[in-house]
């Protein structure tokens, strides 16, 4: 099987349907990511079946849980989640941001290589962007404990804005600790085809949102 056709079939079971004009862009975003981070040092993750995997894959695996059609993705090192799900979601459009001006000039040149028109990349802290619009859903993969996370993007939220946070073993701990005002809407596990370790997405939402669902209920 070829890698094109590989990611198509992983995506698949992830119940994301790739096109072929969408895989190859996929694709192509690891060549370039291959070529910077031989220079620049974006990813410890070089081999390139795991970087299908854990960047590709994983980054594919929260896409039924978006909503709205302003996303944001705080602390987006080198473009992951939001570079794969703009490929797949040219409808939506996707702010990414992270404090590293290395890797948001990455993100920049992913953008303009594969034409992506719905990502802007920002070279800003998430607390620092308060003022601004805020967002239908607020991404973050593996970025910081729950507290932490959820009062660094207060100002990216309203009430209705939901926060999917990537995890990988499941935070009871830091679930224990949320904050009062907000409320975990729900909570799944996610496999990744070829991951073999435990991931987790946590869908939580803003103060001032509707009663959610229980937990684990479902996206």
């Amino acid at each position: 099987m070829s890698e094109l056709e590989q990611l198509i079939d992983s995506a698949a079971a992830l119940e994301v349907g790739l096109c072929a004009a969408q895989a190859r862009a996929l694709l192509r975003l690891l060549d370039e990511l291959g070529a910077w981070n031989k220079a620049y040092n974006l990813t410890a993750i070089t081999e390139r079946s795991a970087m299908l995997t854990q960047h590709l894959l994983d980054s594919l695996s929260v896409q039924p849980d978006l909503a709205g059609s302003r996303i944001a993705d705080v602390g987006t090192g080198a473009g992951f989640p939001g570079l794969p799900l703009a490929l797949v979601n040219p409808a939506r459009h996707f702010t990414l941001i992270d404090s590293s001006g290395k890797k948001i000039r990455f993100v920049a040149h992913a953008v303009r290589t594969l034409g992506l028109g719905n990502v802007e990349a920002v070279q800003r802290r998430a607390e620092d962007m308060s003022g601004v619009a805020p967002f239908d859903t607020v991404l973050a993969r593996a970025l910081a404990p729950l507290p932490q996370l959820l009062a660094s993007v207060a100002g990216l939220c309203a009430p209705g804005t939901r926060v999917l946070a990537m995890k990988g073993r499941y935070p009871a701990a830091e679930i224990a600790a949320l904050p009062a005002a907000w409320q975990l809407a729900a909570s799944r596990p996610v496999r990744a085809p070829g991951l073999a370790a435990e991931r987790h997405v946590l869908t939580l939402v803003a103060p001032g949102s509707r009663p959610a669902a229980r937990p684990g209920a479902g996206a």
